[in-house]
């Protein structure tokens, strides 16, 4: 079942008591809209990915002491006009981000931020996934922003920045006992990119099973994030903005209105732990290797995650983002505790997103620059 809101715009909401600002959605929507498609043969050439391979989860973190080893015309037309007004609308607004405005006030320890887009993708012929177990993938883009910027209104600008990270398990870690690796599947993507290589569906052809239907991707939740680091450890932290209220599929995939990940990059000097290997390693240059050392695992930096097939290990926090976000010595004055800044930007973010024009769906599309209703609407409900 996937969530709407209006199209109207909604009041400011009122601050909550922890100084969240909630977001406007009203009632559920049964329907899903169709799906965009792409085809081909077995034969047409693909990058390849892990998607040929599924990996276990991981129970191995590593101790670091080891030694190196289209239909009719007028409906053509009525898209086309649709799709012009829209960017119209884009343009005149300008990007959402404002760079300059939080200039020397984000602490040292927020290495990066920017706005989360978590997916999942159902099982080849499920479209509309009723279970955990109908999901085959799920995933989340990482759209950084400029670490001194502010969201105002509008969309995001497509920077051509966007990382598309895997996560093979299907569900998010919740706990210190859950460990398992995710990877980058794309870095440096620009929109277009995500519209034609993963939010679409794809029917292709095998000479033994025929036609297969490879689902579109599915929207449950948009946010922010930021990448922090306390010392020997980086975090991977959240505040969803969309859903307002988590639904059942939010729920059962891992995810909280707050949460954060202890994230740790694997050496890919180092053999891939059991069921994880890549078809190939990322392309680090000679100076990120070095910075690995001996170690088989380090705390994740942003550019780790600017190589395609970069693998880091996902850790559950269930103390939520607290630990994430502690203050760390030689703060400087004048600069915010990391869970303001955090917060601030979700107050932004939710603001922004009310601004734009249709429900949840429509909001988190038209952020992508992409057409809601060439995709599945986000789903709160199996």
């Amino acid at each position: 079942m996937t969530t709407t809101r209006s199209g109207a715009k909604a009041e400011s909401s009122p601050k909550k008591e922890n100084g969240e600002a909630a977001g406007t959605k009203h009632q559920l929507d049964t329907k899903a809209t169709p799906v965009s498609k792409r085809s081909k043969n077995d034969d047409d050439k693909k990058q390849q990915t892990i998607e040929d391979t599924l990996p276990r989860q991981v129970h191995t973190y590593g101790n670091g002491k080891n030694k190196l080893p289209t239909n009719g015309a007028k409906k053509d037309e009525d898209h086309s006009k649709n799709g012009e007004e829209a960017d119209t609308k884009a343009s005149q607004k300008g990007s959402a981000e404002q760079e300059g405005e939080r200039e020397g006030v984000v602490p040292a320890s927020i290495l990066e931020k920017g706005i989360i887009y978590v997916f999942i993708r159902g099982r080849v012929g499920i479209d509309e996934p009723s279970s955990v177990d109908d999901i085959r993938r799920s995933y989340f883009v990482l759209r950084p922003l400029a670490k001194d910027a502010k969201l105002g209104e509008g969309a995001i600008d497509d920077a051509g920045n966007t990382r598309l990270v895997a996560i093979p398990k299907k569900v998010f870690p919740v706990s210190g006992r859950d460990r398992w690796i995710a990877f980058v599947e794309k870095s440096h993507a620009s929109f277009k990119t995500l519209k034609d290589e993963f939010l679409s569906a794809e029917d292709y052809t095998t000479k033994t099973a025929g036609v297969r239907h490879t689902p579109a991707a599915t929207p449950v939740a948009e946010g922010i994030y930021a990448i922090t680091s306390t010392g020997r450890e980086s975090h991977l932290a959240y505040m969803i903005t969309l859903p307002e209220d988590l639904g059942e599929v939010q729920k059962e995939i891992g995810l909280k209105e707050k949460g954060s990940f202890i994230i740790s990059t694997r050496n890919p000097q180092y053999e891939a732990p059991k069921g994880t290997a890549l078809p190939q390693g990322p392309d680090y240059p000679k100076e990120v290797l070095d910075e690995f050392r001996s170690l088989r695992w380090m705390g994740t930096q942003p550019k780790h995650l600017d190589y395609p097939n970069t693998q880091f290990l996902l850790i559950g926090e269930s103390s939520g983002i607290q630990k994430a976000t502690e203050p760390q010595k030689g703060q400087e004055e004048g600069q915010e505790k990391p869970i303001e800044e955090l917060e601030k930007l979700e107050d932004e973010d939710t603001h922004r997103m009310e601004d734009l024009q249709g429900d949840d769906s429509a909001a988190i599309f038209a952020d992508l620059h992409a057409h809601a209703k060439d995709y599945p609407k986000l789903q709160t409900t199996f």
